[in-house]
C-alpha cells in the first residue's frame, strides 16, 4: 500500500518547510519554503558553514576594504536567504520562497525596494521571477506591496496568516499564494480555552478549511499553501488543499505510514457550499483584525519572532566575520 506521504502528492503540491538542503533531497518536494527562524537555524549548522563564509567573503569584496565589519555583516545579511534559495533551487524543480525582511511589515514603500533587491538578487544568478515567490507578512501594508508587486510580475507568498479578512484581502490583491498558519493557530486555541483538539475541530484545519472553499467558491486564483503543522492529522485533514509546506519530521513520518488517505478539500464540493462573499478594503480589514484576538495576537508575535530571528541572524554574521579576519591573519 502506498505510504500517506505518497497518496498526499496525487493531490496537492508538497512543499518541504526547511533551509536544510539534506531533508529537500531526502523527500523530493516541488517547492520548498523558508523564513528567517529556519535560515538563522541553517546558518548555524556546520554542513552549511561554507555557504555564510562565501556570502561574508563576496560581501567583503564588495563593500570594499575600508568598510566597517557591521556594513559588511549587513550587507552579508542582505544576501543570506538568496544564497540559500539558490542552493535550494538546485535541488527542487519548482520554487523558492525567500522572506523580505519582518521588521519591514508595516512599511509598505520599504517592502516594496527589498522585494525588488531579491528578486534581482536572483536574476543575477541566471534565475528567474518564475521560481522565486517573495514572501510578506500579511499586514495590510504587506498585502498592498503584494498587489503592487504581481503587477510588476513579482510573485508573492503571503505568510503569517491566520484571518479570513488577510486571506480575503490577498485574493483581492491577486496574489499568488497564502500560507496560513495552522499549527499556530491550533496554539493560540488551545492557551485560549485550555482544551485540546482532534485534528477534525482543530480551529487551524477549520480556519484553512473556510478559506480554502472561499477561493474555490468565488474563483480566485490566489492558492492556498496550509503551513506551521503541529501534527500529521492536521495534514490529513486538509489533503486536496493546492500545497502544503511540511517539516522535514512530519514528511518522515507521512513517507512512513501506510493507511487510506481521503481527499478532505475539494474545489467541487467548495461550489456547493452556500459562503456569503464580500468585499474587505482597509477600513473592514481593521475592523475585522481587531475583533479576531487570534489573528490579532499570532501576527503580532509572528513579526516579533521572525524580527527576533533576523537579529540573532545579524550577531551570528558578526561574530563569524570576527573568525574568518582571525583565519587570514594567521593563514
Amino acid at each position: 500500500m502506498a505510504t500517506l506521504l505518497e497518496q498526499l502528492r496525487t493531490m496537492t503540491t508538497v512543499v518541504a518547510d526547511s533551509g536544510d538542503m539534506n531533508s529537500i533531497v531526502k523527500f523530493k518536494p516541488q517547492d520548498s519554503t523558508t523564513n528567517p527562524s529556519l535560515i538563522a537555524a541553517a546558518a548555524t549548522m556546520p554542513e552549511y558553514a561554507s555557504i555564510v563564509d562565501d556570502v561574508l567573503k563576496t560581501a567583503r569584496q564588495e563593500a570594499g576594504d575600508d568598510a566597517s565589519d557591521e556594513d559588511v555583516a549587513t550587507l552579508a545579511f542582505k544576501t543570506l536567504a538568496v544564497a540559500f534559495g539558490r542552493k535550494i533551487l538546485d535541488i527542487v524543480p519548482g520554487r523558492v520562497s525567500t522572506e523580505v525582511d519582518a521588521r519591514l511589515s508595516y512599511d509598505t514603500e520599504k517592502t516594496l525596494e527589498q522585494a525588488r533587491d531579491i528578486i534581482s538578487q536572483y536574476k543575477q544568478a541566471g534565475i528567474g521571477p518564475e521560481r522565486v515567490l517573495v514572501k510578506i507578512a500579511s499586514t495590510w501594508e504587506g498585502i498592498k506591496a503584494a498587489e503592487i508587486l504581481e503587477q510588476e510580475g513579482i510573485h508573492c507568498n503571503l505568510t503569517l496568516l491566520f484571518g479570513l479578512h488577510q486571506a480575503i484581502a490577498c485574493a483581492e490583491a491577486k496574489v499568488t499564494l497564502i500560507s496560513p498558519f495552522v499549527g499556530r493557530i491550533l496554539d493560540w486555541y488551545k492557551k485560549d480555552t485550555g482544551h485540546d483538539y482532534p485534528a477534525a475541530e482543530d480551529p487551524g484545519v477549520e480556519s484553512v478549511s473556510t478559506i480554502y472553499n472561499y477561493y474555490k467558491k468565488f474563483d480566485y486564483k490566489t492558492q492556498v499553501m496550509g503551513a506551521s503543522f503541529r501534527n500529521i492529522g492536521e495534514i490529513e485533514e486538509l489533503a486536496g488543499c493546492d500545497l502544503l509546506t511540511i517539516a522535514p519530521k512530519l514528511l518522515a513520518e507521512l513517507d512512513s505510514k501506510e493507511g487510506i488517505l481521503t481527499r478532505k478539500l475539494d474545489p467541487a464540493h467548495a461550489k456547493s457550499i452556500v459562503i456569503e462573499k464580500m468585499h474587505v478594503d482597509k477600513a473592514k480589514f481593521d475592523e475585522m483584525h481587531a475583533h479576531d484576538r487570534m489573528a490579532h495576537d499570532k501576527l503580532k508575535e509572528g513579526i516579533e519572532g521572525f524580527s527576533k530571528a533576523l537579529e540573532d541572524l545579524e550577531k551570528l554574521l558578526a561574530t563569524r566575520l570576527k573568525a574568518l579576519a582571525k583565519e587570514a591573519v594567521h593563514a
